[in-house]
C-alpha cells in the first residue's frame, strides 16, 4: 500500500451486494470524490488520520462540530432531513404547514415506504423508502431482512412501526452485531407471529388510513454475508475526536464499521471529517 491512498472528507461507505448471495457484500471507503475498495484489504494494515477539518455534507462550509452525522449547525436547524420527525416519522407536521422544506418532503416522505423485519442482533422492526432497499439493511449490518408491509407515506410507516414496537425492538445491539453473535432466524415465522398479535392494531390503522394505504407483502427474505476474517471478542471503539489517528490491521467490515485488530470505528458517525488514508 502506498504512503497515501486517498484524502478527503468522509462519506458513509458504499456497500453493494455481491452477484452471488453466498459471497460477502462489497465495501468501498469514500473520501471526497475518491474511493478505496476494502474487501481485498482484509489482513492488511490500514491507517486513517483526521486532519482536523470538518465540512458540512450539505453546504460544504467548514464547521468545528458535526451535527446529525455530517451537518453544520445552520443546516442542522434548517433542513427537513435533520428535523426530529425523520427519527420519529409518526410526528410528521407537514399538514400543519410547519415542514421545513415542503418540496423535499414531497420527494422523500410522500413516497412508498417499506416496513421490514431484520436480523442484525436479533429480530427488529424498521422502515425505509422503497428505493433504499437493500442499502438500509446493509448499513445496519443485517444478516437477514424481510419486507412485510408497504405504505404510501413515511408518516404511515411511522405509525406502523410504533405499533410493532409494542412487541419487538427497533434498535440494533451494535456490539453483538460486531461480535458476530447473531443466529439466523425464521423471519417469516416472526412476521406471522407479529401479524397475529397485532391484528387489531393493524386493522385500526387501515380503518384510519384506508385498506389500500397499508398493504401486506409476500416477499422473499434476503440474506447477506459480510467480509469479516475475525470478529472481536471485546468491542473497543475508536473516536477521531479523542484520537485523530486510527490504525490497525483490517479484520472486517460490517454495517458502517471498520473492524481493526485495534478496535472498531463507525465511519458514518464521522461524515464530513477530512481524513487521510494510508
Amino acid at each position: 500500500m502506498s504512503d497515501k491512498v486517498l484524502r478527503g472528507c468522509l462519506r458513509k461507505m458504499a456497500i453493494e451486494p455481491a452477484a452471488n448471495v453466498q459471497l460477502p457484500v462489497n465495501y468501498a471507503l469514500r473520501a471526497g470524490a475518491q474511493q478505496l475498495a476494502l474487501n481485498d484489504k482484509l489482513g492488511q494494515p490500514l491507517t486513517l488520520e483526521w486532519r482536523g477539518a470538518i465540512a458540512c455534507t450539505h453546504c460544504g462550509r467548514a464547521t468545528k462540530k458535526s451535527f446529525a452525522q455530517g451537518y453544520c449547525y445552520p443546516c442542522f436547524k434548517r433542513l427537513a432531513q435533520c428535523d426530529t420527525c425523520i427519527m420519529k416519522p409518526e410526528t410528521c407536521h407537514f399538514f400543519q404547514g410547519t415542514c421545513r422544506e415542503p418540496e423535499w418532503a414531497k420527494q422523500h416522505c410522500f413516497q412508498p415506504h417499506i416496513v421490514y423485519l431484520a436480523n442484525s442482533s436479533g429480530v427488529k422492526v424498521g422502515i425505509t423508502r422503497k428505493t433504499q432497499m437493500p442499502t438500509r439493511w446493509l448499513d445496519q449490518g443485517a444478516i437477514q431482512a424481510l419486507p412485510i408491509l408497504e405504505v404510501d407515506t413515511r408518516q404511515q410507516a411511522g405509525f406502523v412501526e410504533v405499533l410493532f414496537k409494542e412487541q419487538v425492538s427497533d434498535r440494533t445491539n451494535w456490539r453483538a452485531m460486531l461480535k458476530g453473535e447473531v443466529e439466523p432466524l425464521d423471519l417469516k415465522a416472526e412476521r406471522d407471529r407479529l401479524f397475529n398479535q397485532l391484528e387489531s392494531g393493524l386493522n385500526q390503522l387501515k380503518a384510519e388510513h384506508g385498506d389500500d394505504a397499508i398493504r401486506l407483502l409476500e416477499a422473499s427474505a434476503h440474506t447477506f454475508t459480510y467480509p469479516v476474517s475475525d470478529f472481536p471478542r471485546k468491542v473497543v471503539s475508536h473516536n477521531f475526536d479523542k484520537n485523530p489517528r486510527v490504525e490497525g490491521v483490517l479484520q472486517g467490515l460490517k454495517g458502517q464499521y471498520l473492524i481493526l485488530d485495534s478496535g472498531v470505528i463507525n465511519l458514518r458517525k464521522f461524515t464530513g471529517y477530512e481524513i487521510e488514508v494510508s
